[in-house]
């Protein structure tokens, strides 16, 4: 399904297995619970084929090649090329034409990015398979497998095909890379709404997610391109890459300039032939000279290096630019759309808040690090002095599996005191970096942290039984002993479903009073209203010497201890980012697959939406959830797009049509993702932005930009890089061209006037080399503007050069064209050689666009301060080299061989530098202007 087209006319099509009780499902595919005999799999084998994702059709090698040369700025270049064999400057004529290879190389290297998102997709596949046939169980190769096939997965399998679950035992599973959701999801062979989405069909096993607890059976439904991380492989197969903003400017730009420079030539043979009658091949030389002065063929190499450059710099920001053209790109975003989970909140799930029955305690703070306490109004809550607390503190810290760990600089993981807990378990952890981290589930991460926040110590107690937790209880209970001994019942899970167990409730003393219902429910609905997941506590006494607990044991007659407010916190510095996001003019949207009262919870506490009641009469903030996406076409969701800032549930499908209807507004929009879920969509936007820790292969394949530290301020750094690139690529652009104005201008009223060539096509070549090889990348390195982040975005089909812009490129152009041909005519009239007036004219070219280049360090505000002077070394390196290599044209023997140069006096130096000094201020004069008339201009 292409990315505008509206899915509801295939929904009512589509198979729903997910609806159907397992034996009609299995009667659907024409199977059994003993699954298929061999000769059955062989015949659908042959019918459906592997199961497998196909590569798709590569692009022939030489069509890839000669694409790279498909640009206004690449055809210039070549035209150069040309013109300067034509003219025997064999030298430049390789330069220009090893520039177009390396142009055409980089864009080979870095193509190709949804072809290796691809290859990363086909790489989550399992490779083998528990299958029965012929009623036993067996293993395959996964890509032998076939609808009707009963495949069996447990604990630590990769589901190898899309199943629907026929049995499951305690079945959890990680669906983050499809879904974006951290915690694993509950499975159920219970049939869910035909309508569910992806990350709300409970009876469905999807191929290439992780079983990360118990055992389940399950018939193959679909298989290969068919299944849901084929149909992703579709969505990117069918995503067109989008031109970037600096392209599309650059292109334009390229188109307008060869139009103008075709149109004076023309001009000038016309009007050299027929007012001054100059001979053809007179006329022929001249023309080509003007073509070689007016080309700016060093243009796309200092587009390409001070991209580099933005490249290294982002890096070590710790964004990881993939495309070079990404670095501008993200300067010109208007809209991000971010995943919430690890991007906007910290991946760590958090107790934020405790109720009991006497009072509501705040939680201090967040992730995994033990650093916070329980407080009760601003002061902590001491186990000793608040016995409700503890008992809470025990239930939630001893009736748990999660241990938190600190990992040492060497990598060994210890424990704090006691935080080995009762579990005992081993798995593998999650990061290995230095600091506090969870092995477990992050639900009971949560409630381990906050144990320790509220300082128990779980030294001495001894677990004695378990009922483990299932989707169908929704509560976890332990047997717990003391360290007297005594025996306690610990219960943990869904408030409902605790509460419903329920007959009494803790006091603020520790003991046991009547259970005041309406109170707990006033409750949960009250902490879930803040978008906190909710979990209750519970405790009940157990007879001495008992060894065994079973679900009935904890059907009624429990003693409810209080609630637990988690939630995945926002990351202090992604709030703040946000803020400077939108003081920038950048809207930001949350696309996630969480429910929609958490996304909008986290929506406000960031500032994504206003706050409940901001503003007077101000309407709530619209969450769109991916089924009322389904049921929008694409008209009525671009209506809607740039007023909706939460997306909640989503699909890869939805996420695809939200990127795509914002850029049909006009938006230049930046996707960050982590699941191959998000490849799609990352694909389909102007700049996708992949998180380098949680991410997937298959997603950092498809974005230009890897984030290194998963953290969306890192996003806002990048965006200000961004911008910064581009001011400076601006600066180069109005810095590079009077080069070629003066130059060209020099040639083309000589010719219109009947003169002499002030320059020969020689020393025209040596300047642009020189100021090429030095000044042109000086302004690669500039700073930041000051107002960079507080101006609004650029718009992203103007021009790189404004009409002001643009006049100052026509007068700089003038006047240093004008000082270089006052300079030579002068010198000529004081006797002066016709070498040695030629060589005080190219030293005047020289020494004004150095001058010049000061003017361009700052785009419109004053360059006559002492700021000028600092901040860019490189301006400093590239004006003395500058110096020395026109004092070897001057001076050098050789040289004056070559280019028909001739040594000059120190009256010809300080000519020069006198009128470079008087085109610096009359620049500085001309910005001056332009700031009171745009200053003028914002006062009506």
């Amino acid at each position: 399904m292409s990315a505008s087209d509206s899915p509801t006319a295939t929904a009512t099509a589509e198979p729903t297995p997910w609806a159907l009780p397992p034996r009609a499902v299995l009667a659907e595919v024409g199977s059994s619970d003993e699954g298929l005999t061999a000769d059955q799999a062989r015949t659908r084998l042959a019918e459906v084929g592997p199961n497998r994702l196909a590569p798709p059709a590569r692009t022939p090698w030489w069509r890839r090649v000669l694409s790279q040369f498909d640009d206004v700025l690449i055809y210039i270049l070549l035209v150069s090329a040309v013109l300067k064999a034509i003219v025997g400057d064999w030298i430049d004529f390789t330069v220009i034409l090893a520039v177009a290879v390396i142009n055409a190389a980089i864009g080979l290297v870095q193509e190709g990015r949804a072809e290796k998102a691809l290859d990363g997709i086909r790489s989550m596949l399992s490779v083998h398979a528990q299958v029965r046939r012929d009623g036993a169980w067996t293993q395959i190769d996964a890509d032998d497998l076939v609808p009707g096939d009963v495949v069996r997965v447990r604990s630590g399998d990769r589901v190898p095909a899309d199943l629907r679950l026929l049995e499951g035992v305690n079945l959890r599973v990680d669906e983050s890379a499809l879904t974006g959701e951290s915690v694993p999801a509950s499975k159920s062979s219970d049939p869910v709404p035909a309508g569910s989405g992806v990350g709300d069909r409970s009876s469905m096993l999807f191929s290439g997610t992780l079983v990360s607890a118990g055992t389940g059976t399950g018939v193959v439904v679909e298989t290969g391109e068919t299944t849901e991380i084929g149909r992703i492989q579709t969505l990117i197969s069918e995503v067109d890459s989008l031109e970037t903003p600096l392209s599309r400017t650059l292109d334009a730009f390229g188109k307008k300039l060869a139009v103008l420079i075709l149109v004076m030539a023309v001009v000038m043979v016309v009007i050299g032939r027929v007012v001054h009658g100059f001979d053809t091949p007179e006329l022929i030389s001249a023309a080509i000279g003007f073509a070689v002065a007016a080309v700016p063929e060093g243009l796309p190499a200092l587009v390409t290096i001070t991209l580099a450059l933005g490249v290294q710099q982002m890096a070590r920001r710790r964004a990881i630019t993939r495309r070079l053209p990404a670095v501008e790109t993200l300067g010109s975003v208007t809209t991000i759309c971010s995943d919430k989970t690890g991007t906007l909140t910290k991946n760590e799930m958090t107790a934020r808040t405790v109720r009991t029955a006497a009072h509501e305690y705040a939680v201090t703070g967040i992730g995994y690090a033990p650093d916070g306490e329980v407080d009760l109004d601003g002061s902590p809550a001491l186990l000793a002095e608040h016995a409700d607390v503890r008992r809470l503190a025990e239930v939630m810290t001893l009736c748990n599996d999660a241990r938190i760990v600190r990992s040492t600089v060497e990598g060994e993981d210890r424990g704090p005191e006691g935080a080995d807990g009762p579990g005992g378990q081993d798995d593998a952890g999650e990061g290995d970096a230095p600091g506090w981290r969870l092995v477990g589930e992050p639900t009971e991460g949560a409630l381990r942290t906050l144990g320790l926040k509220a300082g128990f110590d779980p030294t001495g107690w001894r677990r004695v039984a378990l009922v483990p937790f299932e989707s169908e209880n929704k509560y976890m209970a332990t047997l717990t002993q003391d360290p007297d001994g005594g025996l306690h019942v610990l219960v943990k899970g869904a408030p409902d479903r605790v509460l419903d167990r329920c007959a009494t409730q803790t006091g603020a003393d520790g003991r046991p009073e009547p259970l005041d219902r309406d109170l707990w429910y006033e409750q949960i609905d009250a902490i879930g209203a803040q978008g906190l997941r909710v979990l209750a506590a519970a405790r009940a006494g157990a007879a001495p010497g008992r060894t065994t607990l079973s679900p009935e044991d904890v059907d009624a007659g429990l003693e409810l201890v209080g609630l637990v407010g988690i939630v995945d916190p926002p990351r202090p510095e992604a709030i703040e980012a946000i803020a400077q996001c939108q003081d920038a003019g950048i809207t930001v949207k949350m696309i996630t697959g969480d429910h929609s009262g958490t996304a909008l919870a986290i929506a406000r506490e960031m500032g994504i939406v206003p706050p409940t009641g901001a503003g007077a009469g101000a309407p709530a903030p619209q969450v769109l959830t991916g089924a009322e996406l389904e049921a929008m076409s694409t008209e009525e969701l671009r209506a809607v797009v740039e007023d909706v800032d939460v997306y909640a549930r989503t699909s890869p499908e939805h996420k695809i049509r939200i990127v795509s209807a914002l850029q049909s507004r006009g938006q230049v929009v930046a996707m960050t993702g982590d699941g191959v879920n998000d490849a799609p969509a990352l694909t389909q936007a102007d700049v996708g932005v992949a998180m380098g820790i949680k991410g997937t292969e298959a997603t950092k394949e498809a974005a230009e930009v890897v984030l290194a530290d998963d953290n969306f301020a890192t996003i806002e750094r990048a965006v200000e890089e961004g911008r910064r690139i581009y001011d400076n690529l601006r600066k180069s652009v109005l810095f590079l061209l009077p080069t070629n104005g003066a130059q060209s201008l020099v040639i083309l009223v000589a010719v219109l006037l009947g003169w002499a060539l002030p320059l020969q096509p020689v020393q025209v070549l040596w300047i642009n080399m020189v100021t090429a090889v030095t000044l042109s990348l000086a302004l690669a390195n500039e700073r930041a503007e000051p107002d960079i982040m507080s101006r609004a975005p650029r718009d992203a089909k103007a021009s790189i050069l404004t009409a002001a812009y643009l006049r100052r490129v026509l007068l700089v152009s003038v006047l240093i064209g004008g000082a270089t041909m006052a300079v030579y005519f002068v010198e000529r009239d004081q006797g002066m050689s016709v070498p040695e007036a030629q060589t005080t004219a190219v030293t005047m070219l020289a020494l004004g666009q150095l001058a010049y280049l000061f003017n361009c360090r700052f785009l419109d505000r004053s360059s006559i301060t002492f700021a000028v002077l600092r901040g860019n070394r490189a301006v400093w390196y590239s004006a003395g080299a500058l110096v020395a290599l026109q004092a070897v044209f001057v001076y050098a023997p050789f040289m004056h061989s070559w280019f028909g140069s001739a040594p000059i006096g120190l009256r010809e130096w300080g000519i020069t530098l006198g009128l470079s000094v008087v085109v610096f201020l009359l620049v500085e004069a001309a910005k001056a202007f332009g700031r009171r008339r745009t200053s003028a201009a914002r006062s009506r």
